[in-house]
């Protein structure tokens, strides 16, 4: 049977509602909702039409919203919302067709419920309106802010300039980046069809499939975005040296010591993400020891020469790759990631050679979880130096250092190049 590509199209777009509304309404994470199944009655190009229009409108929400106000003067129910939102941010970001957009956001109004009966002709006149409005509309309108508990942290720690530029590119949303097994990040760009960091990775930009990039079969490279391929780099890992990467799903960090030559042992908390793990290092024809098991109770049978401890975080320099998150989490439970974070650090050092070093890592904005974490290591640990040279990495540039001696990324950086995610990183050395 011949598929109706409007029909298709239709499934996609409710689909992509239903995934808002989950996020806006329900504080459930897109991840979360799409390995439970939101997606699963769409095809593979619905799947992705689907999250990218969620995406893509958690991105715009704020300017979205401001322009929708001009029209609306009372809030519609939560569904008839989701939907003038998914609408305008086709219709503005998106530059989609009038038509076909504003149809089928009225067939859709039909069919959300009884909430959203009698919307159908709101819908229909306030998207027409958006329609007429200028391409451009969205340009001058702030972007979306971050929520008070998060904003409130970084403009204490980067000031209300840096904040804003980070919110800004959050909304440009996330290039592709590629971590090549050899090395060779030029002759990768080359095959791609990307354009080589300065870092060392291989940035595409615009839609892809990834399974169908020269070189995915073969295992020649594998998703990663610059800022956590540096954590590894930093580390600097070499042939016959033992060494624990903690907390180390997908794999990525595991796959980058792996290809150097070291013997690596990969833990995680998690049986799923161990099996991802896994899988990524059979494609990429890598090895690695794999161990599921609580960090915190784990012991391992001998010292490592290196320690890679990339520790659970709030998260919350990734948010320009997951718009979701700022809606589906809060100040709770800050606390206790932070003193996790202190409970593996101490651990891991345990766990080192003499003379061994320990890079410790998350993608977090917060300093609390970055700078103030590694500066109050320096004061529990007697002998426990930084070694600021391994972080001054090629393509790093000097503004970037923190003034400990760690590395500082946040994803206002490089706005020329599409920006970077937002990480910390810091070697430790025990004399």
């Amino acid at each position: 049977m011949v598929k109706n590509t409007r029909d298709e199209e239709c499934s996609a777009r409710a689909a992509a509602v239903g995934l808002m509304l989950g996020v806006t309404e329900g504080r459930l994470a897109l991840s979360d909702q799409i390995a439970s199944g939101a997606l699963d009655p769409l095809d593979g190009p619905g799947r992705a039409r689907a999250q990218r229009l969620a995406l893509a409108t958690l991105r715009n929400l704020g300017p979205v919203d401001a322009i929708l106000k001009t029209f609306v003067r009372k809030p519609p129910p939560a569904e008839v919302r989701a939907i003038l939102r998914l609408a305008a941010c086709e219709l503005l970001a998106e530059g989609a067709a009038a038509h076909g957009v504003v149809n089928e956001a009225v067939a859709l109004t039909r069919t959300a419920g009884r909430k959203a009966e009698g919307f159908t002709g709101l819908v229909n006149a306030v998207l027409r309106k958006v329609a007429a409005l200028p391409p451009e509309s969205l340009a001058p309108k702030p972007a979306q802010e971050l929520p008070g508990w998060l904003r409130g942290r970084l403009m204490s720690a980067w000031g209300k300039a840096a904040t804003q530029a980070m919110e800004a590119a959050h909304a440009r949303g996330a290039p592709l980046d590629l971590t090549p097994k050899d090395g060779d990040a030029a002759a990768l760009a080359a095959r791609v069809g990307g354009v080589a960091l300065p870092t060392g990775s291989v940035r595409i930009t615009g839609p892809v499939q990834v399974s169908d990039l020269p070189g995915f079969a073969s295992g020649d490279w594998w998703v990663q975005d610059a800022a956590a391929a540096l954590p590894a780099r930093a580390l600097g890992t070499r042939a016959g040296e033992h060494v624990l990467d903690l907390c180390a799903a997908p794999g990525g960090k595991t796959m980058q010591m792996a290809a150097t030559g070291a013997e690596v042992t990969a833990l995680d908390l998690s049986a799923a993400r161990m099996a991802r793990l896994e899988e990524n290092l059979a494609r990429c024809g890598l090895s690695a020891r794999t161990v599921v098991a609580d960090a915190l109770e784990w012991q391992p049978e001998a010292p490592f020469d290196a320690i890679l401890l990339d520790a659970p975080c709030s998260a919350t320099g990734t948010i320009r790759r997951h718009p979701d998150l700022p809606f589906v989490k809060d100040s709770a439970g800050l606390k206790e990631i932070f003193a996790l974070q202190a409970a593996l650090l101490d651990r891991a050092l345990g766990w080192l050679a003499p003379g061994g070093r320990l890079l410790f890592a998350t993608c977090s904005l917060l300093p609390e979880e970055g700078e103030k974490q590694i500066n109050a290591a320096l004061a529990r640990h007697p002998g426990l130096t930084i070694d600021r040279a391994a972080t001054r990495l090629p393509g790093i540039e000097a503004a970037w250092e923190s003034t400990e001696g760690g590395l500082r990324l946040r994803p206002d950086y490089w706005p020329e190049r599409g920006g970077i995610d937002g990480f910390y990183l810091a070697l430790l050395r025990r004399s």
